[in-house]
């Protein structure tokens, strides 16, 4: 009977966890309207996020253009992971890093699912942060 109860309470623990880790995943479009950023487990329960689709009508850069590494500047903007690295901490994730194609740097980031259902994502070059609110995408883009 013990053994039972303290399987019952892993797998509840366990399923809590994900269901935390998950708070940040989704399709998100980012406030200028202009890209889809997805978001999803990394595989080792921490969240990842790649841009899914870019706005023809809003800009014609498809590449990594501005990347500082030369040889990084022809791969593609869909598919390229801008948010890695992220520990729980708390109600957010704080730790990683995002990466802005438009000028080609990373910066320390931190992500919070919202009460409204948006999402709270923060560029940091040390203690100063610019906040972005990211909204959910009900449809992937054609």
């Amino acid at each position: 009977m013990t053994r039972n109860l303290v399987l019952v309470a892993l797998v509840a623990s366990f399923t809590a966890t994900q269901a935390v880790a998950l708070d940040v995943a989704g399709l998100w479009l980012t406030p200028d309207g202009a890209s889809h950023v997805e978001i999803a487990d990394c595989g080792d329960g921490t969240p990842c996020g790649s841009v899914s689709w870019i706005d023809p009508a809003a800009t014609d850069a498809t590449r990594d253009e501005n990347n500082p590494d030369e040889t990084l500047r022809s791969r593609p903007l869909i598919g390229l992971e801008i948010l890695q690295g992220f520990e729980r901490k708390d109600d957010r994730w704080r730790g990683g890093t995002i990466y802005d194609p438009e000028d080609g740097r990373s910066y320390g980031s931190r992500l919070k699912s919202k009460d409204d259902g948006t999402l709270e994502v923060k560029g940091c070059i040390g203690p100063i942060c610019q906040t972005q609110i990211w909204t959910p995408v009900s449809e992937p883009a054609p």
